[in-house]
């Protein structure tokens, strides 16, 4: 039997755009949108990225909703 091969679920051009935004927060340079604040949490600054990278048109899943 054959596997068949995975897809990637991230394109290459999101991961360069979470390593960048991971490189910025480790510097203390990476800023949250609107308020401004230096970001702090590492979740923080991956969802920058991934953010980022779909506004870019980057192969990235769509935004998982927040459950309670």
């Amino acid at each position: 039997m054959v596997k068949k091969a995975k897809k990637r679920r991230y394109s290459k051009g999101a991961a360069k755009k979470v390593g960048r935004a991971m490189k910025k927060r480790k510097a203390g340079t990476l800023k949250s949108g609107r308020s401004g604040k230096k970001v702090k949490s590492r979740k923080q600054a991956i969802a920058i990225g991934l953010s980022e990278a779909r506004k870019k048109g980057t192969k990235v899943p769509k935004n998982r909703s927040k459950k309670n």
